[in-house]
């Protein structure tokens, strides 16, 4: 009897540290953690101490793999209105995009972001695959694959790119995305010119600069006739702002009149042409007779901004294709003598 009542203490005390004892020889295998204090802390300790905040804020998952083209603090100053939470998201793709897959992409390849409905668009310079430089929405990547631990990717931008359109994802007809790899025969030079014209027009109107859109419309004729152009331009924000400072009379209509001296005909210069121009520099425009100069070179940061006729360059490589390239100023030109 005492026997039975020794075993059926036994059976009692062992059921009960049985259902109590964790079970961490049937946990399932470890995951990615589902949090976004990973994210924050691979962007801080890059530098990307806004975009580390961001993350927190936009509560962007750690958990699932993701390539991020960040922008620089110091170029993120230059958009004080911008939202960083969605900034970064737009930034942001889900999957992993490495350097060396970017550049097989098709120029114009067009990649839905972690924001709703908005999408970037891949370009990459001509030459061998392997010497290619890629860009995202016309902003180079100058840093490539600075971080990929397998699981995430952070490509860092020379600029940003700035919030992006509904229409960013849909827009077909008359973006890159029409353009093959091979350019047509140089017979054709002159068609290639319009297409490209048609590009720009269309990206900028949905950036921001419909206003630069609707000058180079009323301009087509004659830039259609160009090789390639340079062009700086105002959104539209500014172009009305105090009467856009664009001559008599300011205003949008001023800039679309005077539209031909913010045009270099002929040179494509890129931000890391402009930037190494030395101050003095004259460059020609359309207007004969009137030239812009470098009043003052630099590195196009905060503290040392390119300066031409004495107008901030605020964004560099704003939109381009093989043929354009369009610079963001904070305001119209001015005449300015050498």
């Amino acid at each position: 009897m005492a026997t039975t009542a020794a075993l059926l203490t036994l059976t009692l005390i062992t059921a009960f540290f049985s259902a109590t004892a964790p079970a961490a020889a049937f946990s399932p295998s470890p995951t990615p953690p589902q949090n976004t204090s990973l994210i924050a802390a691979i962007l801080s300790s890059l530098g990307f101490q806004d975009l580390a905040a961001a993350a927190v804020a936009a509560n962007l998952s750690g958990g699932t793999p993701t390539t991020i083209f960040a922008p620089t603090d110091s170029s993120l100053l230059t958009c004080p209105t911008c939202s960083l939470p969605l900034l970064l998201q737009e930034h942001s793709l889900p999957g992993l995009y490495p350097l060396h897959f970017l550049r097989t992409l098709a120029f114009g390849t067009k990649i839905a972001s972690l924001a709703a409905n908005r999408c970037l668009t891949v370009t990459a310079s001509a030459g061998p695959t392997a010497s290619r430089k890629v860009f995202i929405n016309g902003v180079e990547i100058t840093k490539p694959d600075l971080f990929n631990n397998g699981f995430h990717i952070v490509h860092a931008l020379q600029g940003f790119v700035a919030h992006l359109s509904p229409l960013s994802c849909a827009v077909e007809a008359m973006t890159t995305l029409s353009f093959t790899q091979k350019p047509p025969p140089p017979v054709a030079a002159f068609f290639i010119m319009r297409l490209m014209l048609k590009d720009a027009m269309t990206r900028l109107r949905i950036s921001g600069y419909s206003t630069v859109a609707l000058a180079m419309r009323v301009r087509y004729a004659e830039l259609s006739g160009l090789k390639s152009m340079t062009l700086f331009a105002i959104d539209d924000e500014s172009i009305f702002l105090d009467g856009g400072g664009g001559g008599p009379g300011g205003g949008g209509h001023a800039y679309v009149a005077d539209l031909g001296f913010h045009v270099v005909p002929n040179r494509l210069l890129m931000a890391a042409d402009l930037i190494g121009l030395p101050k003095g520099t004259a460059l020609p425009t359309m207007e004969r007779g009137r030239k812009l100069v470098v009043t003052s070179a630099g590195d196009g940061g905060p503290l040392a901004p390119t300066r031409i006729n004495y107008v901030k360059v605020k964004r560099f490589d704003l939109v381009h294709n093989k043929r354009i390239v369009v610079h963001g100023l904070s305001m119209p030109f001015r005449h300015v003598d050498q």
